[in-house]
């Protein structure tokens, strides 16, 4: 089954977002025995802050703007146990960190990266990850972790660009 995050409408709620998110990882690690510290819980907020991938050092610095005397490797070792928890994906090609919209389900990630905005939207394709998995396997190739990464536009900005086309139509 395909499950996805859709891409965020203009309406859409941050705050409820942010805090589902909190709700999910304090009763994950609270069943798996382990802490989700208030360092990690306000990483995890950050990240979850924005449909947008965040870099750590972004984080590293609303922290700091926060009042809070961190380092960069506090931010990373944040980054990594959430990471080892399936709280959050990252981005490689960005260097940057999303949310994950259902830690709760072991699955590869498959991401929606707008070119124009940043935005990010996960797919969780069961398809998609079995074809990297088939293709690797003919090549003798074991897959250890996949991330699938895929650049576009997302609907808000190509409904933009369909307007500045419409009013301009050389471009």
């Amino acid at each position: 089954m395909t499950q996805f995050t859709p891409f965020p409408s203009a309406s859409h709620d941050h705050t409820s977002c942010v805090a589902d998110a909190v709700a999910t990882a304090a009763s994950l690690c609270e069943r798996r025995g382990a802490r989700l510290t208030a360092v990690r819980r306000r990483v995890l907020e950050l990240v979850w802050g924005s449909h947008e991938p965040v870099g750590a050092y972004e984080i590293l610095e609303i922290l700091q703007k926060d009042g809070r005397s961190v380092a960069p490797p506090t931010v990373y070792r944040a980054l990594d146990f959430l990471l080892a928890h399936g709280l959050i994906h990252r981005i490689e090609s960005m260097n940057a960190f999303v949310g994950c919209a259902h830690p709760d389900e072991p699955h590869g990630g498959q991401f929606l990266i707008c070119r124009d905005c940043g935005t990010a939207a996960e797919l969780d394709d069961q398809s998609i990850a079995e074809a990297v998995a088939h293709g690797a396997e003919a090549l003798g190739f074991e897959v250890q972790d996949q991330t699938v990464e895929v650049s576009g536009l997302c609907p808000s900005c190509r409904e933009r660009q369909g307007d500045n086309r419409d009013a301009n139509p050389r471009a």
